[in-house]
C-alpha cells in the first residue's frame, strides 16, 4: 500500500454538474483505496465565476475589489461542498475547506493576490483520519483575515502551491484537454500533444495565451521542483509532464507556437531623449498593476524617439490617465492606442542550440504577406506584433514552418 501524497486539481469544466462531480469523486477513490493521503483542489463549476460577475455588473460597473472577492470566492465552496458529499457518499470519507480554513495565507492584494505560506495543521489532521482533503482553489486570506481571490486561473497556482507545502512531488491538474499541445488544437489539426516540456517552455506558452496552465502556477512549480502533470479528466491516459530542463529527454528547436489577442499596442511618437523619462512612465503603470509585454523605442534622432508597447486590453482604461499624461508631458501631446493587434509567439528550449529561427519565422510570416510590427525576443521565444485578423493564418504558418 502506498502513503504518498497526492496532490490533484480540477477545473470547472471537470466539475461542470452533478454527474461530472461523480466521476471526479470515483477517480478520487480510486488514489485513496491504494492508500495515499489525497488533496484535490477545485474549481468553481462551469462558468460559475462568469455568472457571479455578471450578478455584480448588474448593480455596480465599479464594485469595490474587496466584496467582488468575497462573491467570487463562494463558485468553490459550492464545488467542494459538493464533491466532498459526493466521496462520502461512495464510501471515502472527505472533509472540504476553503482557502481560509487552511490559512491560505496571500499578500492581501485583491483580486490578484498571491500566496506567501499555506498552514497545513487541519490538512494533516485530516489526512490522520484517513480522509480526502477538498480545498477550495482561487482563493486564501489576508493578514487581517479578508477572503482574497488568485486572478483568473488561480486554482492551478493553489495546487501547486499545495503541492510545494506537503511535499508532494507531482501535482496533477485535471482539465479538458489531453494534455499540452504544439498550439491550440481547435485550431491547428496537426498540433501535436508533448509527453514533456520544461518549467521555461510552459511559463512562456501560459504567458503567450496557451490557456492549459495559470503562469504563477507554473513559476511555483519551478522554485519547489514540483512536477506538473497535465491530463484529461475524461480519460486514464497520461498527459504532458512540466519538469526541468535536465530531465527533458528530447529538446525541440520549437515545442509551440501561439497567438494572444487580448493585447493593445500604445505608441507615444516625440518623447525627448532624456535619462529617466522611459522609467517614469513604466514605473507609473506599474503603481496600477498594469503589466507591459513587448516593449520597442526608436534610436534618437534630433533628440527625440518613440514609445510603443503592449499591454492587455483590461487594462486599458486603467493606463489610459498615466498614458495621456505622459504624452502630454513628455512626448506630441497624444498617445496612440491600438487594440487591432495580436502577438504571435514561437517557444523552444531548443532555441539555444539552433541559429536561424528568427530568419525562419520572418519569412514564414512574410510567404503570407504578414507585416511584423513590433518584435520581442529571448533565449527561448521569439515574439512578433502583427494584425489581429492575420494571427489564425499566422500561427497556421508557423507551426507548418516549425513543426509539420
Amino acid at each position: 500500500m502506498s502513503s504518498r501524497v497526492v496532490v490533484q486539481k480540477y477545473g470547472g469544466t471537470s466539475v461542470g454538474d452533478t454527474t461530472k462531480i461523480k466521476n471526479v469523486a470515483k477517480r478520487i477513490k480510486r488514489y485513496h483505496d491504494e492508500g495515499n493521503k489525497v488533496a484535490v483542489v477545485v474549481s468553481a463549476m462551469g462558468h460559475t465565476t462568469d455568472e457571479l460577475v455578471d450578478l455584480a455588473d448588474q448593480i455596480s460597473q465599479n464594485p469595490p475589489k474587496r466584496e467582488m472577492d468575497m462573491l467570487l470566492s463562494t463558485g468553490e465552496q459550492v464545488s467542494i461542498a459538493l464533491l466532498a458529499i459526493a466521496l462520502n457518499e461512495i464510501g471515502v470519507p472527505a472533509q472540504s475547506f476553503t482557502g481560509s480554513q487552511v490559512k491560505i495565507l496571500t499578500d492581501g492584494n485583491f483580486s490578484n493576490a498571491k500566496i506567501e505560506m499555506i498552514d497545513r495543521t487541519r490538512i494533516d489532521e485530516a489526512f490522520s483520519k484517513g480522509k480526502v482533503v477538498i480545498v477550495a482553489g482561487f482563493q486564501g486570506i489576508d493578514k487581517d483575515e479578508n477572503i482574497v481571490t488568485l486572478g483568473r486561473g488561480g486554482s492551478d497556482t493553489s495546487a501547486v502551491a499545495l503541492a510545494a507545502a506537503l511535499g508532494a512531488d507531482e501535482c496533477e491538474i485535471y482539465t479538458d484537454v489531453d494534455g499540452v499541445y504544439t498550439a491550440d488544437p481547435r485550431k491547428i489539426p496537426t498540433a501535436k500533444m508533448h509527453k514533456q516540456v520544461t518549467y521555461e517552455e510552459m511559463l512562456e506558452l501560459a504567458s503567450l495565451g496557451a490557456g492549459v496552465l495559470h503562469s504563477r502556477s507554473v513559476e511555483l512549480g519551478m522554485n519547489y521542483n514540483v512536477v506538473i502533470h497535465v491530463r484529461s479528466s475524461f480519460h486514464d491516459k497520461p498527459g504532458t509532464l512540466v519538469m526541468s530542463e535536465e530531465k527533458i529527454m528530447e529538446k525541440m528547436k520549437v515545442s509551440g507556437v501561439t497567438a494572444k489577442g487580448d493585447q493593445a499596442r500604445v505608441t507615444i511618437a516625440d518623447v525627448k531623449d532624456k535619462p529617466g523619462i522611459a522609467a517614469d512612465l513604466f514605473t507609473q503603470l506599474a503603481n496600477k498593476d498594469v503589466i507591459v509585454d513587448v516593449i520597442v523605442q526608436s534610436s534618437p534622432r534630433d533628440g527625440i524617439n518613440t514609445i510603443s508597447f503592449t499591454i492587455a486590453k483590461k487594462d486599458i482604461s486603467a493606463a489610459k490617465p498615466i498614458i495621456d499624461t505622459y504624452a502630454k508631458d513628455h512626448g506630441n501631446g497624444k498617445a496612440e492606442i491600438d487594440e487591432n493587434i495580436a502577438i504571435v509567439s514561437a517557444v523552444g528550449v531548443g532555441m539555444k542550440s539552433h541559429v536561424g529561427v528568427a530568419a525562419k519565422m520572418f519569412q514564414a510570416l512574410a510567404d503570407k504577406s504578414i507585416n511584423i510590427e513590433m518584435i520581442s525576443t529571448s533565449e527561448i521565444k521569439i515574439s512578433c506584433v502583427i494584425k489581429q485578423n492575420q494571427s489564425e493564418e499566422a500561427v497556421k504558418a508557423l507551426h507548418t514552418t516549425f513543426i509539420g
